[in-house]
Formats: C-alpha cells, sequence, structure tokens
C-alpha cells in the first residue's frame, strides 16, 4: 500500500508536470512516475527526510583523479588518500563529473550511466561511499555534441531528435543573459540539413530543451542511477540557465523554479535522506531564490563569500564583508548554505554586483592579475564585455604584493579566509587544492589553452606524501594548519549549520560572527583580523556578548583570556575562536 504522503508527493509532482507541459498528458505522467519507481532498485522510501545539518558535515570537493598512482584506479588511490589523511574531518566527498567526458574537464558529458575508464568503474564509487558521503553533479542544461544522445539529434532518431533547441540563425537573441563570449548557438550538419543549436557554454555542449517531456524523465532516470550508487547530494550544475523562452533574458524563468521542486519532490519519495544543491553562480538575491519556500533546493552556494573575502584581504578592511553578512536572512527550515572560498571555477564577480563599486572591482582585477591569475569575461546585452569570473588559486589570490616568497605571511591571510569560511553558518566545502596552498598551474594553462586549468593541477600519489610528510614544506605547513582548525571546529555544536549567527560589526578591520547552539548550550565568538598590524581591542570596544563571561578560552590557541578586563589583542591576519571557559567541547 502506498503511504498517504507519497500520494500527495506523486499528486504534486504532476501537477508540476501540467505546469511544465499542460493538463492534457496528466494520466501518462502520473504513469511514467510510477513506472520509474523502482529502478536501480530505487522503490519508495518511507523513512522520514534527513535530521538536522552536523558540525562535522564537511564536504571536499575534489577531481576523480586528483591523485594517481600506477597501475591503479584514481578512484582507488583518492579513497585510499582520503581514508589515510581526511577521515574524522571529511565526511562527506563531491566527486566531480567522473563519467566519459569531451571537454571542459568532465562537464561535456557523453554519457551520464558510466564511469569513465580512465578513473575506475561503480565499484570504486562504491567502495567510498561505504566510508564517505558522497555528492554527484547532474549536469542538467548541457551534453556533449559527442554523446549518443546528440548522435540521435544529428541522425533523426528519436526519442534524441527532440533533445535539442533548433534556432533559426537570424532570430534575435539579444535579450538572452550570456555566462560566456562564445556564440550562443552552434552550426551542425544533421539529417535533414544545416541546423543551429542552442550553447550556452561552448560549441562542445549543447543545451537540452527541457519543454520536451522526454529529456526531464530522462534525467529523473539518471538521478535514480545516482542515489543507487550512493549519492547522498546531488549538484544541479547550471540550473539557472535549464528553461529557454525567446524574448527573455533565460535565466531563473519559473519554469526552473517548477523542475526544481519536481526534483525534491522526487528524492523526498525515494531518499528522504538525500539532499539538493542548486549551482547558480549569480547575485546573492537570485541565487537564495532557489530555496523557494524550503521546497525546492536544501542547499545552495555563498557565491559571494570567495571574492568578499579576497576585497577585505586586499583591502585590509572588513567593513564590506560585515555589511554583507549582517544582511544574509537565514534560510528556510531545513535548508542552509555552503560555504566555499575555491572550488573547480574560477572566482565568481558576478555575486560582486551591487556590494562594491566600479573601482574596487577594477582594483581587485588588477589584484589577481599581479598574482598571476587571469580575467574571464562574459558578454553583455549592447555587446559590451564584463568580468565574469577570475582564473587563481585561491591561495596565491591572498597573497600579499611586495613580499616575495614570504611563506609565513600568505599562508597567515589564507587561513584567515578559511577560518571565517568554516566559522559562518552553513556547511563548508573546501577545494582540494585549498587543503595544501597549491599554487597557480600556469604549465597546465599554456599545455591546453584552457584557463581554468591553473586551479587543476593532478599530483601523483608519491609526490603528495612526500610533501605532506616533509615538516619543512609550505605544504605541509598549510595542511597541518587546516587540519587544526578542522578538528577544533567538528567538535563543536555551536557551528552546526542550524545554529543561531549573529554578525558583530566591532572593528573595520575585524570580521566578527557569534555562533549559539541553544539545544547544546554553547556560544562561540569569533573573530578573524584582517590586518597586517598588530592591535588591541579595550574592553571598551568589545561587543556585549564578550562581557557575558569574564574568561573565554581560545579553541586556536588553547589559552585562555579575559577580554574584558585586559582586552584582547590579536596579531597580524590571527582568527580566535572564543568560548566560554566550561563550554569547550572536545
Amino acid at each position: 500500500m502506498i503511504p498517504h504522503f507519497c500520494i500527495h508527493t506523486l499528486d504534486r509532482m504532476v501537477r508540476h508536470l501540467e505546469t511544465l507541459y499542460g493538463p492534457t498528458q496528466a494520466v501518462r505522467y502520473r504513469s511514467r512516475l510510477a513506472a520509474a519507481i523502482g529502478r536501480y532498485g530505487m522503490g519508495i522510501n518511507t523513512a522520514q527526510p534527513a535530521t538536522a545539518w552536523k558540525p562535522s558535515d564537511v564536504i571536499l570537493i575534489t577531481y576523480a583523479d586528483m591523485v594517481q598512482a600506477p597501475d591503479l584506479a584514481p578512484l582507488h588511490v583518492l579513497h585510499r588518500f582520503l581514508n589515510q589523511r581526511l577521515r574524522g574531518v571529511i565526511n562527506t566527498v563531491h566527486i566531480l563529473p567522473f563519467f566519459p567526458w569531451s571537454s571542459d574537464d568532465g562537464f561535456s558529458v557523453m554519457d551520464y550511466r558510466s564511469v569513465a575508464g580512465q578513473y575506475g568503474d561503480w565499484n570504486d564509487i562504491k567502495e567510498m561511499g561505504r566510508d564517505f558521503n558522497l555528492m554527484f553533479d547532474l549536469v542538467l542544461n548541457h551534453v556533449s555534441r559527442q554523446s549518443k544522445w546528440f548522435e540521435d539529434y544529428r541522425n533523426g532518431i528519436s526519442p534524441g531528435r527532440f533533445y535539442f533547441i533548433e534556432v533559426e540563425a537570424d532570430r534575435d537573441l539579444s535579450a538572452v543573459t550570456r555566462p560566456r563570449t562564445s556564440p550562443l548557438l552552434t552550426e551542425v550538419n544533421t539529417k535533414f540539413g544545416q541546423r543551429y543549436v542552442w550553447s550556452t557554454f561552448s560549441d562542445d555542449q549543447i543545451d537540452l530543451d527541457f519543454s520536451q517531456p522526454d529529456v526531464l524523465f530522462e534525467f529523473l532516470d539518471v538521478m535514480l542511477l545516482y542515489l543507487s550508487q550512493g549519492a547522498r547530494i546531488l549538484r544541479l550544475d547550471a540550473v539557472a540557465y535549464l528553461w529557454k523562452t525567446i524574448g527573455t533574458e533565460c535565466i531563473h524563468l519559473p519554469q526552473v523554479h517548477t523542475i526544481v521542486k519536481l526534483l525534491r519532490d522526487f528524492i523526498r519519495m525515494i531518499a528522504p535522506d538525500a539532499r539538493l544543491l542548486t549551482e547558480t553562480n549569480v547575485p546573492h538575491g537570485e541565487n537564495i531564490s532557489y530555496f523557494g519556500d524550503g521546497d525546492e533546493a536544501h542547499m545552495v552556494y555563498q557565491f559571494a563569500l570567495p571574492p568578499l573575502l579576497l576585497h577585505a584581504i586586499h583591502t585590509q578592511d572588513a567593513t564590506v564583508l560585515t555589511g554583507w553578512a549582517a544582511s544574509l536572512s537565514p534560510p528556510p527550515e531545513g535548508c542552509t548554505y555552503l560555504n566555499f572560498t575555491a572550488s573547480h571555477d574560477g572566482i565568481g564577480v558576478r555575486p560582486l554586483q551591487g556590494l562594491i563599486d566600479d573601482q574596487a572591482l577594477r582594483e581587485l582585477a588588477t589584484h589577481i592579475k599581479e598574482r598571476g591569475g587571469q580575467v574571464a569575461y562574459k558578454s553583455n546585452a549592447d555587446g559590451t564585455k564584463s568580468a565574469y569570473e577570475y582564473n587563481i588559486s585561491y591561495y596565491d589570490a591572498v597573497s600579499a604584493k611586495g613580499h616575495g616568497h614570504d611563506h609565513k605571511t600568505q599562508r597567515q591571510r589564507f587561513l584567515v579566509s578559511q577560518a571565517v569560511m568554516l566559522a559562518m553558518q552553513g556547511v563548508p566545502a573546501i577545494y582540494f587544492h585549498s587543503l595544501f596552498g597549491t599554487h597557480n598551474d600556469h604549465q597546465g594553462v599554456t599545455e591546453t589553452g584552457i584557463a581554468r586549468r591553473i586551479n587543476r593541477r593532478k599530483f601523483t600519489e608519491p609526490e603528495l606524501r612526500a610533501q605532506l610528510d616533509d615538516p619543512g614544506s609550505e605544504m605541509h605547513r598549510v595542511f597541518e594548519a587546516y587540519m587544526h582548525l578542522l578538528r577544533i571546529r567538528v567538535a563543536q555544536p555551536a557551528f552546526a549549520p542550524e545554529a543561531e549567527q549573529e554578525i558583530l560589526d566591532v572593528h573595520p578591520a575585524l570580521f566578527t560572527v557569534r555562533r549559539h547552539h541553544p539545544g547544546q548550550e554553547q556560544t562561540l565568538v569569533c573573530m578573524s583580523h584582517f590586518s597586517a598590524h598588530r592591535m588591541r581591542l579595550k574592553p571598551n570596544a568589545l561587543p556585549d556578548c564578550l562581557k557575558q563571561s569574564s574568561v573565554w578560552h581560545d579553541l586556536l590557541t588553547d589559552k585562555e583570556c579575559k577580554p574584558a578586563t585586559a582586552g584582547l589583542p590579536f596579531n597580524a591576519w590571527q582568527t580566535r575562536w572564543l568560548c566560554p571557559v566550561g563550554k569547550r567541547k572536545v
């Protein structure tokens, strides 16, 4: 017997399908949904949805072949590295697209249902899933032009012949929001002659036509497969561009939100412990629209955080960062932010829209270029171009101009950025290279001509082991310092994503956030100093929350302090995580 909540969920999904495709096929939609259930052994699950997020929820973002060894599948080598170095501080692994692909380092998918042979196989994925929660990418918007689907389109074979968007070459598409400078349409040869197909990101990434129900049902099937293989978070790549209506901006259209709601209902019925993450690298207000009313994404990225941290470090002033953080609304119940500073992509610029002025943007771009990075651009409707992202290693992006090889200063500046990210409300996601402070990979860019390769270096296992085991290496120092932050963080209830957050405007050089978990009765005051100079916060300048206890324990230094009587000193780029004595968790 089907539980009542499943009947209601199915009814709601059918209503979503009717909104997208009209009511005439309602009975067929319900039949197709019912037929999908049970594929790959994924039937209706009557368990309650996943419980609250935990402070131990920490995500690692990595490519499948980030660590390599001779004669071993890279997924196996990566799993071994994770078990040896990161057990206990990382509980979730975001394996970037590991499917057969033709470009964009995996995001031009040729076959959604198989593992690329150069990485391993589904057994390697399942083995990793026994020790870690897994996140997979659902690359919804586009597919490789070398895929079977696109081959069927070109040859006029159903259903693939209807999976893509044909547009006349002379059609006015000036209203369409462009995230790239490449042409929006790609000319291809088909059985029926020359055609122009929609390609938002590149001529090898052909957009799928979600106005065709068959396309959506393909991805429902793919979702079932991923959930059956251990995925517990599904990242909806480039989801904002999913639906096209010529004459509109073709971004964030109502149909996109309807699809996200439908996908949320689907996993609620099949895998209630799974979650959706939307990837929408856009200004904050547009980004958080994907929470819906708590009925769309479980998580959205904090895309403004990485560039705002760079701005604070570059200017040695946390005022803008503080103002932005103070403006954040708490996520809907059961939802949270995904906090990060670096990823496989560049550092997005669009999220800074309305937060810093044009002069500050130009100065930040100069800062990036001076440190070996590049600026990528997008096309605007008026024919101009504007910055879209910065391509640079985050570790090099924070380096101080004129310090040459002052590794200590670079490490301090980097760690203050990570400490802020770890302290804010949400689930932290750490890019593989951030663990060690990897530098720009200029050779990778030169060899491939791909700007994003600057932050995608791959390691051999012996090379990485030698660096991490050498106390004198900079990678060892960064890694140990990062592990110190993480080991402390995962043990503190006040860092649980649902714990309260209050941003305090204490001093221009300080970013201060108070976290409080009422159920566990723990309060933390996290203060990060964005300056190369020492300072002392006098007792009369302390926030009121630091006056509520006479003695505080700094979790990071493992020392006690008495701010209300002696003030609070800060070294250059120092972070303090302060807890009232007696409330420390270990």
